[in-house]
């Protein structure tokens, strides 16, 4: 079998492959030949979500609102929110779609009484903690 160099390209949203017989060439690559990004090609936006509470401290079982936005993901898309419960990320039933204006308001009642951790996720991004205290 021959040896044969592939070059891949993007041209207008697609591939192009090519492949040609590989010249006689010595097998030792150098390290200044390692690959590199094509030029143009840039990776997609990072997806981020930011949370804060209407309140620092509330009693229990009584309303209060966890409010952000999101940047990098589409509008309507469902966002959870998660409470810290002894070391874990607990997924509550408290969820919504982002508006078109890519926001969204949560109604949120908590029962666990001390510092409660708490954060917003929602299609592959996850927002800072806010900390509520629960008396």
């Amino acid at each position: 079998m021959h040896p044969v160099c592939v070059r891949i390209a993007l041209v207008g949203g697609g591939l192009l492959l090519s492949a040609a017989p590989l010249a006689a060439a010595p097998a030792v690559a150098s390290p200044s030949a390692a690959p590199t990004a094509a030029a143009g090609v840039q990776s997609a936006p990072r997806s981020t979500l930011s949370a804060k509470a209407t309140v620092k401290s509330i009693g229990a079982w009584q309303q209060f609102r966890v409010y952000g936005s999101s940047t990098g993901l589409p509008a309507g898309t469902r966002v959870t929110l998660q409470q810290m419960q002894k070391k874990k990320w607990v997924s509550l039933p408290i969820h919504m779609n982002t508006t078109r204006s890519h926001t969204y308001n949560l109604r949120v009642k908590l029962g666990l009484k001390g510092l409660n951790k708490i954060r917003i996720v929602g299609g592959g991004a996850v927002s800072n903690t806010v900390q509520v205290t629960i008396r």
